[in-house]
């Protein structure tokens, strides 16, 4: 006979409930279900609604995570709005509103100190930033190129901004960083042109994704591409074309969800990334719709508002993996 209490591992509790507040990896058998229970990450890859926006809203910027997230600007019907809110993991409030009314805009940053900058405006583009400190926004040095359509990733004192439409038919790739005080344009270019790309994209200064996307009007591409800091590169595409989708996490896990697949219309497909390729995930958002505003990571994002094609306030939530109690088989 084997004597296994002499092989390396750790005892396992025998308990009549489980416990209250278990660590990543215990093990325990319950004695009054008479099952062996582990708490584990468990992978539910699933939408499932949050609470609603106050201000019925599409192509609003985000910023933060899935329980603290922040919604700022958009359209609110034939207006463009300066509301913003904050979310605590379950309901909306709202905040000190933006001092510039617009949509289209790119975001970074936290719940608590935001980025603003670009959009559409009153004339058609902007390149006016706002820099949020949790209480109030302030206007500071604007985007070397005004556009809307705008992608967004990192900090408040340390951003990026790349892409959009510059108007009058034309897109554009220029990319510029902020850092704290002013913009600067850098000599990278996107390798394809395009606007209103999903998420508005995703990662950090120096370690962004962009992908998806609209090159030419009236048209989605799949195209994905990956900045190190100093150039662009095109790595392997998403699934599915589409356009002013939501998205979320970093240049090495990312999540992509929703957005419009010219001439199809509406998606709710959603995908995952994993640094080198995008996996089709088998549930998308519970209602197919894009511009709207997105946070959080590849395994807890949020999908604020946005058009169905008609204006709504919904919020759905992401979970991917979470600690759970499982469980555990034998044979």
């Amino acid at each position: 006979m084997v004597a296994y209490t002499g092989i390396q591992g750790q005892n396992i509790l025998i308990v009549s409930s489980d416990p209250a507040n278990p660590t990543e990896g215990q093990i325990w058998y319950n004695s009054t279900s008479n099952l062996l229970k582990g708490y584990q990450f468990f992978a539910t890859n699933a939408w499932a609604s949050g609470g609603n926006l106050n201000t019925t809203r599409a192509a609003a910027a985000g910023s933060g995570t899935q329980t603290a997230a922040l919604s700022f600007g958009g359209d609110a019907g034939p207006a463009k709005t300066t509301a913003t809110e904050s979310y605590n993991g379950t309901s909306w409030t709202s905040v000190s509103s933006m001092n510039t009314a617009r949509s289209l805009l790119g975001g970074a940053g936290t719940q608590t100190s935001a980025l603003a900058f670009g959009g559409g405006v009153i004339p058609p583009v902007t390149a006016a930033t706002e820099s949020y400190n949790g209480t109030s926004w302030t206007t500071v040095n604007s985007l070397n190129t005004a556009r809307r359509y705008i992608a967004g990733c990192g900090t408040q004192t340390a951003a990026l901004g790349f892409s959009g439409y510059i108007g009058s038919g034309n897109y554009t790739g220029a990319t510029e960083s902020w850092n704290g005080t002013n913009w600067t344009t850098l000599p990278a270019v996107m390798n394809t042109v395009r606007s209103g790309m999903c998420g508005g994209g995703i990662g950090t200064q120096s370690a962004a994704l962009g992908f998806g996307g609209e090159p030419v009007f009236g048209a989605a591409t799949n195209a994905t591409e990956s900045y190190n800091g100093t150039n662009w590169t095109t790595v392997n595409s998403m699934n599915t074309d589409k356009e002013a989708g939501g998205g979320a996490g970093t240049q090495t896990a990312g999540l992509a969800f929703g957005g419009a697949n010219n001439p199809s219309g509406l998606i709710n497909a959603t995908e995952l990334w994993n640094g080198t390729s995008w996996t089709s995930n088998p549930t998308g958002l519970g209602t197919a719709k894009r511009y709207m505003s997105s946070a959080g990571t590849q395994t807890a994002a949020l999908s604020a508002g946005g058009s169905t094609p008609s204006l709504t306030n919904a919020t759905e939530e992401w979970s991917g993996t979470v600690l759970t109690t499982r469980t555990i088989t034998t044979s």
